[in-house]
């Protein structure tokens, strides 16, 4: 079955950094555009960034634009998010997930009901 496992969150101080990963298996990663989304207590579920099945295309939302760099490995089945110059607003549970449907991409901003897979989560503290 599909699985996404998320780690590397942390507690870490503002204009810290840190960077995440997300190992997939269960399906053909390489076919997918991959995202990182992310919720705070009390909010919805926030797009962030997404990447392209070769990595060639990449979407970040004017938050984090210049903070952040999503990449994807397609030998390790794994993308990442690094995220630097962090700040509390940045303070959320952060999600991968897989694009519902293959072989698509779109340089839009993205809900989060058009990914299909999603993984547990990593939690991301900043504190101020």
């Amino acid at each position: 079955q599909v699985q996404l496992v998320e780690s590397g969150g942390d507690l870490v101080q503002a204009g810290g950094s840190l960077r995440l990963s997300c190992i997939a298996s269960g399906f053909t990663f390489a076919a997918y555009t991959m995202g990182w989304f992310r919720q705070a207590p009390g909010k919805e579920r926030e797009g962030v960034s997404w990447i392209s099945r070769s990595g060639a295309n990449t979407y970040y939302v004017d938050s984090v634009k210049g903070r952040f760099t999503i990449d994807r490995d397609n030998a390790k089945n794994t993308i990442y998010l690094q995220m630097d110059n962090l700040n509390a607003d940045d303070t959320a549970m952060y999600y991968c997930a897989a694009d519902s449907i293959p072989w698509r991409w779109v340089y839009r901003p993205r809900k989060a009901d058009e990914f299909g897979d999603w993984g547990q989560g990593t939690q991301v503290t900043v504190s101020k």
